[in-house]
This record gives structure tokens, C-alpha cells and sequence, in this order.
């Protein structure tokens, strides 16, 4: 599968300077670099569960503090984007869309850069399982890092996409998150130790939503197969890991960015989901970019997906104008 493509970073922070918060926009462009670069807080690899004898990782990037904290002071509130990486759910990693958190970093978000097992490691469900053990651990450190419980979204494309639409959708009923573990000290939070984890929405970047479809014609695709290997119970475990098996009323409003020319995960899977939101009431929006393939959008079509993102995370009050 194709790896999502990445913007040559000076150019694309040029491109991006429609939607740059108002206080950088007289910034130049290596002035903008340098803002997101050199001020931005990082740390990287912290683990967030251990599973398969393997400790799963995740990077953190935190704005700049205006001023010194006094002891004991919290951080201010900040949203937080948690990003998920694509590769058909048998390849990639995290370290891949590094570059992918700057567009939000730019919103004046934090950013949480997620891996999670493959399929050689582990097949389905494995992954939707880590990815809801990064959101539990996201919710536990919000008071470390200063994320902003009410202003969560989730973010990925293709697998990754899939990843972010089921890790905000599935119910604690499912129960895909009861394994979580940590090797960190900081010990459990209320917010996130038992319960429904709430997002504030979703970012779809052309990710997969009918998983059943992808393991028949004519939407079967060999990574799908791969990721469910042999199991018996596969078209079980399949809609059991698919959002369309949870689209319900109440749901976080979601955004789908989506080719109509891509033949990696199909247009359809888009405009179903868009199609069963709408009928339940939840806000959603399909913006479908013209002759698009599977993510390599032009970087003009990059700059309308972004400037659609953020329209639609302000209408939804996840973020000001």
C-alpha cells in the first residue's frame, strides 16, 4: 500500500499560509519552520502499552508555554490530535507521518504520533485494541501535558483512517480496550481510568469503513486478507471492527477527505459512511477531491483538504476562527 505522501515542509508551510493562526501570519516561512520546529516540546517514544512481549510506543508534541510554570502548576488546556498511521494495517510506521501532525500543530494543537501491531505481530483486532490503549493513555496524561479532555480529535488516513473512525466509535461494551497496560508512573486519572472515552471528532483521511466489504469482491483487497490471516471467524472479527457496524446517533462528528480515483480503498466506503451518518443525525462532512487517488493529492488539492479540516473543526467548536 502506498504510503501517505509528505509535503516538502517549506513549501508546504507556504501553502499553508490560509490557515495560519493570526498572530504567524506575518511570519515568513522559515520564521514559521522555526516556530513549529524549535519551540514545540517533544517527546518521543514514551511507552503507552505493552503487548505481544513488545512495548508500543507513541510521540508527544506540546506547544510552547507562554511563561514558566510556578511548581505545581498545571499546564494550560490545549486540544489534541491523535494521529494513526496507514499501511493496510500490515505495514508502516508511526515515524512515517511525522511531518503529518504539522497542519494541526499550525491549528494550535497538541499532537500524539501512535503506533500499533501489525499484522505480523498480531492479526485483527489487534490493532483497533492498541489504538484504543493510545487513547486511554491520552486521557490519563491529559494533566501532564495539558491536552484538553473536551478537545480531542483523531486522525488518520487509510488504515490509519479506519483506525481513528473505530477507535472514536466503538462502545466500552465492544470490549477491545480491557487489556491496556502501562509501564509509565504516573498512575491512572480518573478521566480515563473506566468508561466511554469521548472524542470531539474525527479527521478520515480515505480510510476504510466497511471492513467486511474488503475481504469480498469487488471491494476485496489483499491486505485486508492479510490482516485477518486465516482465522475462522473472520467476517465475525470484521464487523466487529468496522464503523459502519457502529454508527449510531450520538456519534463525534466526523470529516472524511476522500479520491474519487482511488483504488486502494474505494470512494464507496466514503459516501456509505457519509450516507449512514446523515440518516442518524450525527454532523459529519464527505469533502471527495477530484481524480484523487489514494492519498498524493496535489499540493493546491493538500491546501483545500487542510482549509476544510479546519473550517470543520471550528464549526464544531473544537478550535476558534
Amino acid at each position: 500500500m502506498r504510503k501517505l505522501q509528505i509535503v516538502v515542509l517549506a513549501g508546504f508551510l507556504a501553502a499553508m499560509s490560509c490557515v495560519v493562526a493570526s498572530a504567524q501570519s506575518q511570519l515568513s516561512d522559515g520564521e514559521k519552520a522555526a516556530v513549529l520546529l524549535t519551540r514545540y516540546e517533544v517527546w518521543a517514544n514514551l511507552t503507552y502499552t505493552t503487548q505481544s512481549g513488545s512495548e508500543l510506543k507513541l510521540d508527544v508534541y506540546v506547544p510552547p508555554l507562554a511563561r514558566p510554570l510556578a511548581h505545581d502548576e498545571a499546564r494550560p488546556a490545549t486540544p489534541v490530535v491523535v494521529q494513526v498511521h496507514g499501511g493496510g494495517w500490515v505495514s508502516g510506521q508511526k515515524e512515517d507521518r511525522q511531518l503529518g501532525v504539522l497542519p494541526y500543530l499550525q491549528m494550535g494543537f497538541a499532537a500524539v504520533n501512535v503506533e500499533y501491531r501489525l499484522a505480523k505481530v498480531a492479526p485483527a483486532p489487534a490493532a483497533v485494541e492498541d489504538c484504543r490503549c493510545a487513547l486511554r493513555w491520552v486521557l490519563r496524561n491529559a494533566k501532564r501535558f495539558g491536552f484538553d479532555l473536551s478537545k480531542i480529535v483523531v486522525t488518520g488516513g487509510s488504515a490509519g483512517g479506519h483506525l481513528a473512525l473505530i477507535t472514536a466509535m466503538l462502545p466500552p461494551s465492544a470490549g477491545l480496550d480491557r487489556e491496556c497496560t502501562t509501564a509509565d508512573d504516573t498512575g491512572w486519572e480518573d478521566a480515563g481510568s473506566q468508561g466511554e472515552m469521548k472524542v470531539a471528532a474525527v479527521v478520515n483521511w480515505f480510510g476504510i469503513t466497511d471492513v467486511l466489504a474488503m475481504l469480498h469482491a469487488p471491494e476485496e483487497r489483499g491486505y485486508a486478507v492479510e490482516w485477518f490471516g486465516s482465522m475462522p471467524n473472520r467476517e465475525e472479527v470484521a464487523r466487529r471492527v468496522s464503523p459502519m457496524t457502529y454508527v449510531r446517533s450520538g456519534l463525534p462528528p466526523v470529516i472524511t477527505i476522500h479520491g474519487d480515483k482511488d483504488t486502494i480503498v474505494p470512494h464507496s466506503q466514503a459516501e456509505r459512511l457519509h450516507a449512514a451518518l446523515d440518516k442518524v443525525g450525527v454532523a459529519n462532512k464527505l469533502v471527495t477531491v477530484p481524480g484523487g487517488g489514494h492519498g498524493g493529492f496535489s499540493p493546491d488539492q493538500d491546501v483545500a483538504a487542510f482549509a476544510a479540516v479546519r473550517e470543520f473543526l471550528v464549526e464544531q467548536r473544537v478550535i476558534g476562527k
